[in-house]
């Protein structure tokens, strides 16, 4: 079990951790989630010792053993299994089957386990330091976004073995639903505090939404309050004959305490920058083939058109050339044979990994975009940074400073600045944080042109394509259809396709609409219920602000019968709006109750 005690850490000026407590229960399975830079990756370097706080504990018992997946490389044997067995614990090293299994279920063919760990890319080396840390069973498992190099298939090995993890586990990922799905408890680093709840990151940031709701509310109602005691003190401060009473009200207003105003958080919301197409397809691949070297074919006579609205996603094992389709489609590579031809009008955005390599570090963020556009104003350049979450100085940052993901929306910005109808996106989601890959596909939903995005997201898949390119057995071929029906007709190896058991699938698929449908139903008509007890409250607070008024008026005249009558007025209103605000808590509570049972 571990134990975090008032924990506080600060780098220079910024506060990045402020008296924070946390314990994680035996079996726990911790989804950590927080805005990029908010300190996700620091907590864990605490946790691991590795950096201190500035105060407070951290506190694990005796022969707790913490396993944490670093990106850190560091190979000491010859061979991919015998890297892989140091993982073993001392009374299991002779139990090598153990580490061929991992191996397997993250990509590694049996051939490769022979092979040098240095022969290999660095996210399979990534993937390598995982199977040891996976294999090393430790009481606490930290893994840092363990799917950013992982392709779809091994994607859902890891979420099988992580949803019969028996410990105690902490992971940071991107993926929504890969999170929810394995995880029981979410856990928000959120304006320097941490927050810790039962249930997932829907339920978490809902949430939170709902109480800094109410402390806005709060804190402008204590402001009003504040000024109408400060205006009465203000008023009758030279009157001896209410001096008691303006000395009453100013011990008030000095117990009152004052509520701070909650600083925006930056979001990553933005448009991409669209250009009109008429015509009906953008492209047309014919017949393409391509490969590195002639005895390594990754490509073989593929053919596709890009309609003028299409959400077409290339999904597969990693290394089968999903990213070099993309550096085909965008020029950057030419196919061996057959042809790759883009219209006239067609005006291609590409993200890829080569976008990132070729930032130039000595500039700034700002001098970045305004190299691309040097006809757009100065004006135009700091709302693009603005809108990537660079704003006020953080737009003078060089590049050489920025971390991976800041690096990713810069490349994103530029994308933003150049007028598109074809977007190409290689693994655009890798380094953003949960509320920025919402941002993107919010960006894609309202984009009119086409998208072709390579993406192990199997939320970002559900939610986008119409069409697949999929490399998979050494084969790469266009299929028509959803993710889910692709996954219902054909599967990854080893699944069932759901030919052989239609007509239970299709049973078990209405049933589960049905609860959807009934959850779906009940879920709005509470929301509809909160938004409807927060408006009467608003009301009726808008009421006792004029009773308020009026009652100043009174006092202030003299008219003694009409204080009298006001009082009971403003008395009856409060009462109003207190059981408001019970009825409020109440709906919210039955809210949270509906969403743990979820279907």
């Amino acid at each position: 079990m571990l134990q975090i005690n008032n924990v506080s850490l600060s780098f220079g000026a910024q506060t990045l951790l402020d008296d924070i407590s946390l314990t994680v229960h035996s079996g726990e399975r911790i989804g950590l989630v927080g805005r990029n830079g908010s300190g996700k990756t620091t907590l864990f370097k605490l946790i691991m010792g590795e950096i201190e706080p500035d105060c407070g504990r951290i506190v694990l018992p005796k022969n707790y053993t913490v396993g944490y997946l670093k990106q850190h490389l560091n190979f000491t044997e010859g061979t991919v299994l015998a890297e892989a067995c140091l993982g073993l614990k001392n009374d299991e090293k002779d139990q090598v089957w153990k580490a061929e299994k991992i191996l397997s279920g993250l990509g590694f063919s049996e051939a490769e386990f022979y092979k040098s760990p240095l022969e290999f890319s660095g996210g399979f080396q990534v993937r390598l330091n995982l199977a040891k840390v996976l294999l090393a069973d430790p009481h606490l498992l930290l893994l840092d976004e363990p799917t950013n190099y992982l392709d779809i298939i091994s994607i859902r090995w890891l979420r099988g073995f992580l949803q019969r993890w028996s410990n105690e586990l902490m992971i940071i990922t991107h993926d929504r639903d890969f999170m929810n799905s394995i995880t029981t408890h979410t856990l928000a680093i959120h304006r320097q505090k941490m927050k810790k709840i039962e249930g997932d990151t829907i339920k978490l940031f809902e949430q939170i939404a709902v109480e800094e709701e109410v402390y806005e509310k709060t804190r402008t109602k204590e402001q009003k309050k504040r000024k109408e005691v400060t205006e009465f003190i203000n008023r009758f401060r030279a009157s001896a004959a209410r001096a008691s009473l303006v000395q009453s009200r100013v011990k008030a207003l000095e117990k009152m305490g004052k509520k701070q105003e909650l600083v925006k958080i930056a979001d990553l919301g933005f448009r991409f920058n669209s250009v009109e197409f008429h015509s009906q397809n953008l492209m047309r691949v014919k017949e393409v083939t391509f490969g590195y070297t002639p005895e390594r074919v990754l490509i073989d006579k593929l053919s596709f058109d890009v309609g003028k609205k299409d959400r077409i996603c290339v999904i597969g094992k990693n290394g089968k050339g999903k990213s070099t389709l993309l550096r085909l489609l965008a020029k950057e590579l030419a196919p061996l044979s057959g042809e790759i031809a883009s219209h006239d009008n067609c005006r291609i955005g590409y993200f890829g990994q080569t976008n990132i390599e070729r930032l130039h570090p000595k500039l700034t963020i700002e001098q970045e975009f305004s190299n691309l556009r040097p006809d757009l104003s100065y004006t135009e350049i700091r709302k693009t940074c603005g809108l990537m979450m660079f704003s006020g100085d953080l737009a003078l940052k060089k590049i050489s400073v920025l971390s991976g993901g800041e690096k990713s929306r810069v490349s994103l910005g530029k994308i933003l600045l150049s007028p598109t109808n074809l977007l190409l996106l290689d693994e655009p989601t890798n380094h953003l944080d949960v509320e920025s890959c919402d941002s993107m596909i919010s960006a894609l939903d309202e984009f009119s042109g086409a998208v072709i995005i390579v993406t192990h997201s199997e939320m970002f898949l559900h939610h986008l394509a119409n069409k697949l390119i999929v490399f998979n057995e050494d084969r790469v071929f266009v299929f028509d259809g959803t993710y889910q029906d692709f996954l219902d007709r054909i599967g990854w190896g080893g699944e069932s396709s759901g030919k052989k058991s239609g007509k239970k699938d299709n049973s078990d698929r209405k049933k589960q609409a049905a609860l959807e449908a009934e959850y779906n139903k009940k879920h709005k008509a509470l929301h509809e219920k909160i938004a409807k007890v927060e408006k009467h409250i608003d009301e009726e607070e808008t009421v006792l602000e004029e009773i308020n008024r009026r009652l100043v008026d009174a006092t202030v005249d003299g008219r003694g019968l009409d204080v009298q009558k006001l009082q009971i007025a403003l008395h009856q209103k409060q009462q109003t709006i207190d059981l408001g605000y019970s009825d409020l808590t109440a709906l919210v509570n039955e809210l949270d109750l509906l969403d743990k049972s979820k279907p």
